[in-house]
């Protein structure tokens, strides 16, 4: 049996809309037309999002992953195998839309497709950081504890994003109300200055002409810029996605980036730590996991650097050495490893450097935070202060030659 998505008729003539379980297309219809629904698309669940996702419609929001990761860990953790919990899921109330693409996930799964595989074909917004994870969980026996990590994980990322979104919401308006400010008084009130002091034969003070000259500047280089930048932004996507190469170029800038650079380096470590303890627990064999964490970190860089120092530990090198020799996480994670061996207490010393790199992710997180206002306050006061003193030099250099 596999799940169909449907849109068509009642016999009053309303629209209808939803899933139904058939063998195939043809009984998917006649089991609709047996319902008094006239079928107008029907298609296996999930098709019918994809395309709308082309199109940027109904996406399959960190949210909604967030909230489906952790309802299903609670409900394998009861014992309920992943097939019978995802039908559970599918009728929750809450998926609303993304309902269609979790059934197209459970018939990919009675399939025998692992999960992993199933959700990240299914959905372009599920993060390699995801799907590594998940994958991890699966082969390790121990896929809700994985899911309750990475719920986790979302959640936390949810909130800071609202944070930041919050944060923005004073700026955006202050960066919008100086932006038609400036609008009209570069594009009307300096220009008539600037004809009233010629026909005056006066000169117009030299911050006037000074913005007017920076405000035509401005014009011509946004004539040229966006659509350069628009270009460049699509082929640097295709290049990410067809370029493995490219992938860890672009990857190993970011780390270099200033502040922006130690905050990713903190996440990848995170990463790199949580899920490798949760590997460690479930039994999988270290060089497996450092292969399986590395990937889970979702930077292309450290994967490739991951692989070389993998079959160096396979052929009976040390594990901290091979990660003090993997530059973003070379700081101060290999002491911690070299603790844990020391200890016999591995995963712990894992667990604690993730909470470690936690805090320090958070913190930088938080001073960005509080930078960004009073920063964009700043740029936008001295923009502001500029065009006012273009208007009100050429007003007192009239009153003063009339007086």
């Amino acid at each position: 049996m596999r799940t169909f998505e449907y849109t068509g008729y009642d016999r009053q003539g309303h629209a209808a809309k939803g899933l139904i379980e058939a063998f195939d297309l043809k009984d998917a219809r006649e089991k609709l037309s047996h319902k008094g629904i006239l079928a107008r698309q029907v298609n296996p669940a999930g098709q019918l999002i994809l395309r709308w996702w082309k199109r940027g419609g109904r996406v399959f929001t960190l949210e909604t992953r967030a909230m489906v990761y952790r309802e299903l860990a609670a409900v394998l953790s009861a014992g309920i195998p992943l097939a019978n919990a995802l039908a559970i899921m599918i009728d929750s109330p809450e998926l609303g839309e993304n309902r269609p693409l979790l059934a197209g996930i459970r018939d990919r799964v009675r399939e025998g497709v692992s999960f992993a595989d199933a959700l990240a074909a299914a959905s372009p917004h599920v993060t390699p950081f995801e799907k590594s994870a998940i994958e991890t969980g699966e082969r390790a026996g121990s896929l809700e504890v994985v899911l309750e990590s990475i719920a986790m994980y979302l959640e936390d990322r949810q909130r800071l994003r609202e944070r930041i979104q919050t944060a923005l919401i004073y700026p955006v308006i202050i960066i919008l109300l100086s932006a038609i400010i400036g609008i009209l008084m570069l594009g009307y009130m300096l220009p008539a200055f600037q004809s009233l002091f010629a026909e005056a034969g006066l000169e117009v003070p030299s911050i006037t002409r000074w913005t007017m000259g920076m405000g035509r500047i401005a014009i011509w280089l946004a004539i040229f810029m966006v659509p350069t930048v628009l270009l460049g932004l699509l082929w640097c996507g295709r290049r990410v996605r067809s370029d493995r190469e490219f992938r860890v170029k672009l990857d190993r800038l970011i780390f270099k980036l200033p502040l922006i650079g130690r905050a990713y380096t903190a996440l990848v470590g995170l990463r790199f730590s949580r899920t490798l303890s949760v590997l460690l627990k479930s039994g999988v064999s270290l060089i497996e996991g450092m292969h399986m964490a590395g990937r889970s970190t979702g930077s292309p860089w450290i994967d490739v650097l991951m692989e070389k120092e993998v079959e160096k530990v396979r052929h009976g090198g040390g594990f901290p050495e091979s990660i003090a020799e993997i530059p973003p996480l070379s700081e101060s994670l290999p002491a911690w490893i070299r603790a844990g061996e020391a200890s016999g207490d591995l995963t712990g010393m894992l667990e604690n450097s993730g909470a470690r790199f936690q805090r320090q992710w958070e913190r930088m997180l938080s001073r960005f935070i509080a930078l960004i206002e009073p920063v964009l306050i700043i740029i936008i006061g001295l923009f502001v202060l500029m065009l006012a003193l273009s208007i009100l030099l050429p007003i007192l250099t009239l009153n003063q030659t009339l007086g």
